[in-house]
């Protein structure tokens, strides 16, 4: 699969995490999206199994130990069984050198034990990826005359600083890594929140009115538009 493009700029990798511990999932979570993936997560074996054959992830990371005993690997090897060579990193609490061989066996390319350090796993994601052909290094995002440097966290337009707090950055890195589509308020709940949809919260409509005074009030033309009814869409074009 190769990485896709659009406009012109390189869009991050895609991982999928298949994890059913909630600190281990904000932790995971968290350093992958600071590191510019972006992440989808399932804490359900079912709904991890129907995401991972989906195909359209440029990693995989899946814990062995799932609920009601389910054994992580018997994702992997439908996964495998398939023809889908997505590369997958076996996360789990089962450490012996059995274990070890047996997931790596079972299809896992990389096995990493708890507990861990991100910086490790982000490091053997890295390779996974550089591996499989699947990551294109990409250290700065744009639209018109927006720019945002991933590695200093700056953000400038028409030349001049646009200063954000890292959930802004986040917010309008996504936007920007989808400029042109429409983007609902569960994606951006799912995904920049990581949290599951609340229909009550106004926690988007909050932070999207702060970004867009902050990239659009003083500079034209406006890039961040509503799109009535659906959600927001971060284009040139209106």
């Amino acid at each position: 699969m190769d990485t896709p493009k659009n406009n012109g700029f390189a869009i991050g990798g895609r991982i999928l995490v298949i994890e059913d511990e909630p600190d281990t999932i904000g932790y995971l979570c968290d350093g992958l999206r600071e590191a510019g993936y972006t992440v989808t997560w399932s804490a359900d074996a079912d709904e991890g199994e129907r995401l991972a054959g989906a195909g359209r992830w440029d990693a995989i990371i899946l814990d062995r130990m799932l609920p009601h005993d389910v054994d992580g690997l018997s994702i992997l090897r439908a996964l495998r069984a398939a023809g889908d060579d997505t590369p997958v990193m076996v996360l789990s609490a089962l450490a012996t050198l059995d274990e070890r061989v047996r997931g790596l066996r079972g299809g896992g390319d990389d096995y990493l034990t708890k507990p861990f350090a991100l910086p490790e796993v982000l490091a053997r994601i890295e390779v996974l990826m550089r591996r499989a052909g699947r990551q294109e290094e990409v250290r700065e995002l744009c639209i018109a005359d927006l720019r945002l440097d991933l590695t200093t966290r700056r953000v400038e337009r028409a030349g001049r600083p646009v200063l954000l707090q890292p959930k802004e950055f986040r917010l309008l890195e996504y936007l920007v890594r989808h400029q042109g589509q429409v983007v609902t308020r569960t994606m951006l709940l799912e995904s920049v929140w990581d949290y599951r949809f609340d229909p009550q919260t106004n926690v988007i409509d909050v932070q999207i009115n702060r970004l867009r005074n902050k990239i659009d009030k003083d500079f034209a033309p406006p890039l961040l538009h509503t799109v009535r009814g659906v959600g927001y869409r971060l284009s040139v074009d209106g």
